[in-house]
C-alpha cells in the first residue's frame, strides 16, 4: 500500500496549492506534482504522476452557467438593498464545506450567484404583513439540486427565515439520506445522537463554527412525530435559531406536522404561524401535484402541502425537479385555470445548467451510447420483463452475471488508480416486486462468492497460472472486453482482484429492508455494494461511486425512465469505466427523452431573452407535443377521451405508427405516387431534385400538393401527432404566409449493407432505408417503426438549411456546450434556422438487417419539420383514446398508482 498512500500523500499536497488558484493551467497542475514527487512520501511513478495531473486538470477545469430564469413582472426586488444587513453565516459554512469536497472555485462561483438569484425571488423575511411566493427549479436527475437547495437553506436563514420544512420523497431511506445531508450541510450536527453526545454529534459545518446551530425536529433515523416534537423542546417562537424539518411526502406524516403546528404553535383568530417560513419540495413533480381524476377532486397529498402552507401567515414554497413534464403545468383544464392552480410557480420558475463534468442523459445515451450502454436480450428464460409477484429466479441472466463481473473488475481498475477506500456501488433494477428483489440479490450472493473464492485463492498467482481458474478467465474476458483501452494492464488488475471483490455485498434497498446503504459509517474505508432494488431505486436516491448498473425496466413515462436513471451524476476519475446494461428499446427512449427535456430547457432560455412570465412557460409546456403522453396519463379516468392543445411552430412530428394491413399499406403508396405526380404537375418534378447526402431534396415547392398527401396518407391512430385533421388545419390556416413554400427530401440508402429494396414508385429510383419493426407491433393492425418509434435518421433536418446557417448553429451550440469538439449534433438545432418547412417523404424496408427484403413493397411514412412561427402561437386541438393510453402505458399506470411502495 505504500505507493499507494504516496500517490494519496501527493494529491493532497498538490490539492492544496491548487485550490489558491483561480484557474490552474495544466502546465501548472505539473509543475506542482514535479515539486512535490522529490518529497520521501510523495514518490509515485511517471505513469501515476500522469495519471494524477489528469484527474485534477479534469477536476479543476470544471465550470458551470447560470441557467435561465422566468419570473413574474410583479415582484419587487428587495435582497440587493438588505445585503449589507445580512450576516452569511450558514452560507459561509457551508461554502468552507464545498469547497473541502473539491468543488473547482469556478462552480462554487457560479452556485453562490444563482442561490442568491433564487434567494432573492423569494419575498424579504423581514417584510411585515400576509404573503406567500411560488416558485419552482429544475434541475437534471443527479445534478446536485440537494447541494443547490442546501445553499438557498443557508441563505435563506441568514436573510432571516425562521423555519424551514424540506419534503423529501416517499421513502423513509430518501428521507433519511437528505436529513444526513442537511445535518452535514446546515445544521453541523448528527440529528440521531443523544444531545449528552456533544463532540461526535458536530458534524460538517458545525466542524468550522457551532455558536448557532439550527433546531432539528427530525433526525436521521426517524420523521417527524408529534411526541417526538414535543420532547424536543418548546415552541417555535421561543428560538434563538433556525427550526429544521425533513419530512417525508407522506399523508400521515404532513398530518401530524399540521396538526401539531396547530396546536402548538398557530395563534390569532386564523390561528396562523408568524415566522416566515421556507417550504423546499424535493421531487415536485412526485405526489405532489393534484392529478385527481374528477373535476373538483384534490389527490390528498396536494391538498396537505395547501393546508401546511396556509398554515404560516408568511411562507415561500419552492418545488425542485428533474422532470417537469408531468406535473402542475398539465394539470389545469383550461388555460385560465392555471394560475389559480394550488402550487403552480406563478411567481418564478428557474433552471440550474449542471457543471460540465455532469455525467447526464445527454451523454450517456445522445453523445456515447456505445462506449456506456449494453444491451439485454437474454433475460426471457431467466426473469420475463413483465412478471408476476410470484415468479421465482432460480439463475440469474446471463447479461446481468457479466454485470457483476464487470463491476468487481472496475472496482480493481479504480485501486489501480489510487482511488482506494471510494464508495463502489451497482444498481440492479429489474423487478416492482420486493420477493422477487430478495431471490435476485440472493443468486447475485451466491455468484458473488464464487467470484471472491476465486480472488482470494488464485488471484495472487501469475497470470498464465491464475487464467487455468474459470472465473478469473471470465473476469480477464471482462476486462478485454470493456477496459482494454484504459490506462490499466491486466497484471496491475489481477493483483488486486481479492481487495477489489471481498468487501462487496448484495443487499436489497426497498420498503421492506433495513437502511443497507449507510454510506456515511463507511466514510473511511468506503462502502462495496450491489443494490437490487425497485421503487426504492427510482427517485432521488444517491448510490455513490454509482459505476454498473443493470436496469430490466419498461417504461415510456417521461418522469419515471429519467427518475430511474441513479446512473446519472458525477464519476470522478472512474467515469470511464461505468456501464448500463439495459434494453435496446429503453435506449431509445431515454435518447428521445434527452432530446425532448433539452429542448424543454432551450425554450426557457428563449423565453427568458423575450422577458416572458412563469405563466407564458406554464402554457408553452402544456403545448408541446409531448404532453400528448402526459395529459393522458394524468387524466385516466376522466372519460375516454382527453383534448389536448398543441402548437407545431418549431416542432417536429412523424408516423411513428403505420397501418398495417394491405388495402391501408396500398392507399399510401398511392398518396405518395400521386404526390410525385402533382408535384410533377406543378413544375417541380422529383426527377429535378438535387442529390444530396442521403437522398434527394427538392426545394421550394407549393403546399397544395402536400395537402392533399396528408388527405389522403390513412393514418394509424396510435400515432397521436400526425393525425391529419389538426395537422392540416395548422398549415392551412398559415397557408398563404409562412407555410406557403416547401421542401421535399426523399431519403435514398446511398451504400446499404444489405441486399437492398430498391423502389421506383415515386418516379425516380429510390434505395429504401430498412428500419425494425417494433416489438408490438401488431400485423395486420398496427406497425411501430422500431421500439423507440423514431422514423427519420439524425440530421435529416438539415435538409434545405442554408449551409451558413448550419455551420452558425453547430458554432452556437459548442458555445452553450463549452466543448470544441462535438461528434452529434441534435436535429432542433437545424430546425431553429429553418425558413421553409420540410417534408421527409420516407420509403421503408421492414425487417432484420440480416434478411434479403428486395421482394417487399416499400411501406410509406412522413415527417415533418415545421419552422418557428411569427405568428401568435395558434395551437391546434387532438383527440387522445384514454382506452389506448390504457393498452400501451398499463405497467407505467400501475407503479403511478401504487403511490411508491413496492408490493
Amino acid at each position: 500500500m505504500g505507493v499507494l498512500e504516496n500517490l494519496k500523500n501527493l494529491e493532497l499536497a498538490v490539492e492544496g496549492l491548487l485550490a489558491r488558484e483561480t484557474s490552474p493551467t495544466p502546465e501548472k497542475v505539473r509543475e506542482l506534482i514535479t515539486n512535490f514527487r522529490v518529497i520521501p512520501t510523495c514518490t509515485v511513478s511517471d505513469a501515476d504522476a500522469e495519471r494524477l495531473a489528469r484527474q485534477l486538470e479534469a477536476r479543476h477545469d470544471v465550470t458551470m452557467t447560470i441557467g435561465a430564469m422566468l419570473t413574474s413582472h410583479d415582484f419587487e426586488p428587495w435582497l440587493e438593498g438588505h445585503r449589507s444587513s445580512i450576516d452569511p453565516y450558514y452560507w459561509s459554512r457551508y461554502k468552507r464545506l464545498l469547497a473541502e469536497k473539491n468543488y473547482s472555485s469556478q462552480v462554487l462561483a457560479t452556485m453562490d450567484n444563482v442561490t442568491d438569484r433564487i434567494l432573492g425571488l423569494l419575498e424579504n423575511p423581514n417584510r411585515e404583513g400576509h404573503w406567500d411566493r411560488r416558485g419552482m427549479v429544475v434541475g437534471h436527475v443527479q445534478s446536485g439540486k440537494t447541494a443547490n437547495y442546501t445553499g438557498l437553506i443557508c441563505k435563506a436563514a441568514d436573510a432571516g427565515y425562521r423555519i424551514i420544512i424540506v419534503i423529501a420523497g416517499i421513502h423513509n431511506n430518501l428521507r433519511n439520506q437528505t436529513q444526513a445531508r442537511i445535518d452535514e450541510g446546515f445544521v453541523g450536527r448528527d440529528s440521531a445522537l443523544k444531545v449528552t453526545d456533544r463532540e461526535r454529534r458536530i458534524i460538517g459545518v458545525g466542524r468550522y463554527d457551532s455558536r448557532h446551530l439550527p433546531w432539528t425536529f427530525t433526525n436521521s433515523i426517524r420523521d417527524f412525530n408529534r411526541v417526538g416534537a414535543e420532547q424536543v423542546g418548546g415552541k417555535l417562537s421561543d428560538l434563538r435559531v433556525p427550526a429544521v424539518f425533513v419530512i417525508k411526502k407522506n399523508s400521515k406524516t404532513l398530518k401530524n406536522l399540521t396538526d401539531w403546528l396547530k396546536d402548538y404553535n398557530a395563534r390569532g383568530g386564523g390561528r396562523t404561524v408568524e415566522a416566515p417560513m421556507l417550504l423546499i419540495d424535493d421531487e415536485a413533480d412526485n405526489a405532489s401535484i393534484n392529478i385527481k381524476h374528477g373535476q373538483g377532486e384534490v389527490s390528498k397529498i396536494n391538498a396537505q402541502l395547501r393546508e401546511l402552507l396556509r398554515m404560516f401567515e408568511r411562507s415561500c414554497y419552492v418545488g425542485y425537479t428533474a422532470t417537469p413534464f408531468a406535473n402542475i403545468f398539465i394539470s389545469p383544464d383550461t388555460d385560465d385555470a392555471m394560475l389559480g392552480e394550488d402550487l403552480f410557480p406563478k411567481h418564478f420558475i428557474v433552471g440550474l445548467d449542471p457543471p460540465t463534468n455532469y455525467f447526464g442523459a445527454t451523454r450517456v445515451f445522445v453523445d456515447d451510447p456505445r462506449v456506456f450502454i449494453r444491451h439485454i436480450d437474454d433475460n426471457g428464460d431467466y426473469l420475463p420483463l413483465t412478471h408476476p409477484k410470484e415468479t421465482q429466479v432460480t439463475t440469474l441472466p446471463p447479461s446481468l452475471i457479466k454485470a457483476v463481473r464487470t463491476f468487481v473488475v472496475a472496482r480493481a481498475i479504480r485501486l489501480v488508480r489510487g482511488q482506494v477506500n471510494q464508495h463502489c456501488s451497482m444498481l440492479v433494477n429489474a423487478s416492482r416486486f420486493t420477493d422477487v428483489q430478495r431471490q435476485i440479490r440472493n443468486e447475485i450472493h451466491v455468484k458473488l462468492e464464487a467470484i471472491q473464492a476465486s480472488c482470494r485463492v488464485n488471484g495472487a498467482l501469475l497470470p498464465e497460472k491464475s487464467l487455468k481458474d474459470p472465473e478469473i478467465r471470465e473476469l480477464h474476458t471482462v476486462w478485454e472486453e470493456e477496459y482494454g483501452d484504459t490506462d490499466t494492464e491486466w497484471p496491475d488488475v489481477q493483483k488486486v482482484l481479492h481487495e477489489a471483490a471481498s468487501p462487496i455485498r448484495a443487499v436489497e434497498v426497498n420498503s421492506r429492508s433495513s437502511g443497507a446503504l449507510n454510506y456515511v459509517d463507511h466514510e473511511r474505508t468506503g462502502l462495496n455494494v450491489i443494490a437490487v432494488g425497485g421503487f426504492s431505486l427510482s427517485r432521488g436516491l444517491t448510490l455513490e461511486g454509482l459505476m454498473v448498473s443493470y436496469f430490466l425496466r419498461n417504461s415510456m413515462m417521461y418522469d419515471t425512465l429519467m427518475q430511474m436513471g441513479r446512473w446519472f451524476g458525477y464519476r470522478p476519475g472512474y467515469e470511464d469505466l461505468c456501464r448500463v446494461w439495459m434494453l435496446d428499446t429503453a435506449e431509445s427512449w431515454y435518447r428521445y427523452i434527452a432530446e425532448a427535456v433539452e429542448e424543454l430547457r432551450e425554450e426557457m432560455r428563449r423565453m427568458e431573452e423575450a422577458n416572458a412570465t412563469p405563466e407564458q412557460f406554464g402554457l408553452k409546456v402544456r403545448s408541446h407535443p409531448d404532453t400528448l403522453i402526459v395529459t393522458a396519463r394524468n387524466k385516466m379516468g376522466s372519460g375516454e377521451q382527453v383534448v389536448v392543445r398543441v402548437g407545431l411552430g418549431n416542432e417536429f412530428i412523424e408516423t411513428t405508427a403505420l397501418r398495417w394491413d394491405d388495402n391501408s399499406l396500398n392507399a399510401n403508396r398511392r398518396a405518395a405516387a400521386r404526390l410525385a405526380e402533382r408535384l410533377a404537375a406543378e413544375g417541380k418534378p422529383l426527377a429535378g431534385s438535387d442529390t444530396v447526402a442521403g437522398g434527394r431534396l427538392l426545394r421550394e415547392v407549393p403546399v397544395g400538393p402536400i395537402l392533399d398527401f396528408l388527405t389522403e396518407f390513412q393514418n394509424d391512430p396510435q400515432s397521436m401527432l400526425t393525425d391529419p385533421a389538426p395537422v392540416r388545419h395548422y398549415i392551412e390556416d398559415r397557408a398563404k404566409g409562412e407555410l406557403k413554400t416547401w421542401d421535399i427530401f426523399v431519403p435514398s440508402v446511398s451504400r446499404p449493407d444489405y441486399t437492398p429494396l430498391i423502389d421506383g414508385t415515386l418516379g425516380i429510383e429510390v434505395t429504401c432505408q430498412r428500419r425494425k419493426q417494433g416489438s408490438t407491433s401488431r400485423v395486420g393492425r398496427t406497425l411501430l417503426v422500431t421500439d423507440n418509434q423514431r422514423v427519420a435518421s439524425r440530421g435529416v433536418e438539415k435538409m434545405g438549411v442554408d449551409s451558413t446557417a448550419i455551420t452558425e448553429a453547430e458554432a452556437d451550440y459548442r458555445t452553450k456546450l463549452g466543448q470544441k469538439d462535438v461528434r452529434n449534433y441534435p436535429d432542433r438545432i437545424y430546425r431553429n434556422r429553418r425558413i421553409r418547412p420540410l417534408l421527409v417523404l420516407h420509403l421503408l424496408a421492414i425487417g432484420d438487417a440480416d434478411k434479403d427484403l428486395s421482394g417487399q413493397k416499400p411501406i410509406v411514412a412522413w415527417s415533418i419539420s415545421f419552422p418557428r412561427t411569427e405568428l401568435p402561437e395558434d395551437r391546434i386541438e387532438y383527440v387522445v383514446n384514454t382506452t389506448w393510453m390504457r393498452e400501451n402505458y398499463r405497467d407505467d399506470l400501475d407503479e403511478d398508482e401504487m403511490a411508491g411502495d413496492d408490493e
